[in-house]
């Protein structure tokens, strides 16, 4: 439950967030992903499509402030997405 709070707060505030593999089950038991575009470990797919997100297959999906990706070898354009949001976010000058 208190990973669950964490979650909600991050998205209540329209903060940044990474997700990758196993990672997207937090925001979807907190029902984080309804209406949202999001990729996880393919096996994953069923249990995002119950939370209401759209299971989307791909390396660094964007939706928002949130990204996401399937594994490990999605580490590049994953990070790579999420820096770019950080740097828009909450540039250093």
């Amino acid at each position: 439950p208190h990973v669950q709070r964490i979650a909600q707060h991050f998205f209540a505030a329209d903060k940044p967030v990474a997700q990758i593999c196993h990672g997207p089950l937090i925001p979807a038991a907190a029902g984080l992903l309804d209406g949202r575009r999001s990729s996880a470990y393919p096996a994953l797919a069923p249990d995002l499509k119950a939370a209401g997100a759209e299971f989307v297959d791909g390396e660094a999906v964007v939706d928002g402030l949130v990204v996401s990706a399937r594994a490990w070898p999605d580490h590049p354009a994953w990070l790579r997405a999420f820096l770019d949001i950080l740097r828009d976010k909450a540039p250093l000058s």
